[in-house]
């Protein structure tokens, strides 16, 4: 009989976590009839077409079982509605284990449920630090470590973390599976998705994204980044898909003419993100996935973050981990003329992670 696995999904990043975690069970389900079967919960907490639906489309992973509808709550309110929820949807499938990913209120909700009530967790992308516990993610994803029986780290460094903290049992180095997903889409995205209709040519714009709460909430810190965003579109296109909170957040402030001289654009799906990444310039971001897809595609990136969970990007001089400081920004631009020598390292894998996270399942649950 197939083992089941509940998979729990909620923001975007999961959703690419997802696709490649789904393709392996599905897989090792065709070639093993005592495989897997997959029952996916999308808690619901990115929740319009361009931030959720369409990734599950794009990305060719199966629709939802379940699909929860908890979103634009507290984070408390959140992770309580969706806790109740998921509760619920494990005592109707009776699984045999939990699966997680990241460090989202989705993460910890899901973790908290499956713990409750004695079913096996499964963290993917486990023992990240920031070692910022002011960050509600910080708070999610050690708290979801300390609860899971099995932790697939996507790097060394995230298992020293965790050997660190005295956790070794169930520590698995699996690899990152976003670099899965990157190298099954690249292709794709390079063909399909042409960069005319934002205006720009390969290699002479720079791509940008905010949307992390330490920025948009913070006045001071938002208007250093448009203010370094605005310097370096007199030199280059800056193109912005401008996620929802960023949008309230200037909205609010009354300050629309931040956005002048940008190419904003609403949130964009997952290939288009891919071909606008792959062919820039340079990135500048306060998001962690997107740190390491410049990587992937040895593009160099800007973070507008007082530390990072990738140092690993930074070790390698990919990265430079900036703040939201006007001139710290723009310097970072100005150096990433500077053409990085070639950078053979892959310290988040071969491209396997999903493969090797099933594998492990399959014999330990077995």
């Amino acid at each position: 009989m197939p083992m089941k696995i509940v998979t729990i999904v909620g923001a975007r990043p999961q959703f690419i976590k997802a696709a490649a975690v789904s393709r392996a069970i599905f897989r090792c389900s065709f070639a093993d009839a005592g495989g897997f079967s997959e029952v996916i919960v999308h808690t619901g907490q990115h929740f319009d077409e361009k931030m959720s639906e369409i990734f599950f489309k794009e990305l060719e992973i199966p629709q939802p079982d379940y699909n929860l509808g908890v979103s634009s709550l507290s984070h408390g309110a959140m992770t309580g509605r969706m806790l109740e929820k998921i509760e619920a949807v494990l005592h109707e499938e009776k699984p045999d284990v939990v699966l997680v990913y990241g460090d989202t209120n989705s993460t910890l909700a899901g973790a908290l449920a499956a713990s409750k009530m004695h079913i096996p967790v499964a963290h993917v992308e486990a023992g990240l630090r920031s070692f910022n516990i002011r960050m509600p993610e910080e708070v999610n994803r050690v708290i979801t470590d300390r609860l899971s029986t099995w932790l697939f780290c996507p790097s060394k460094v995230a298992v020293d973390h965790l050997g660190n903290e005295g956790v070794t049992k169930g520590v698995h180095l699996v690899g990152d599976v976003m670099f899965d997903v990157v190298l099954h889409f690249r292709e794709k995205a390079e063909q399909a998705i042409l960069l005319e209709q934002w205006g720009v040519e390969s290699g002479k714009y720079v791509l940008c994204t905010i949307h992390r709460a330490e920025n948009t909430d913070d006045p001071e810190r938002l208007f250093a980044i448009f203010s370094a965003l605005k310097d370096i579109s007199r030199q280059m296109p800056v193109v912005l898909p401008l996620h929802p909170r960023t949008f309230n957040a200037i909205k609010m402030q009354g300050r629309q003419e931040w956005l002048a001289g940008l190419k904003v654009c609403e949130p964009l799906s997952y290939l288009q993100m891919v071909r606008l990444t792959m062919s820039s310039h340079a990135v500048v971001t306060d998001s962690g996935g997107l740190q390491k897809e410049a990587f992937f595609h040895r593009v160099p990136c800007i973070t507008a973050r007082d530390e990072t969970e990738w140092t690993e990007t930074v070790a390698l001089g990919w990265n430079q981990v900036v703040g939201a400081n006007k001139n710290k920004i723009f310097d970072a631009f100005c150096q990433a003329k500077i053409p990085l020598p070639p950078c053979e390292e892959e310290p988040y894998g071969a491209g396997h992670a999903a493969e090797r996270i099933i594998e492990i399942l399959k014999e330990e649950i077995a």
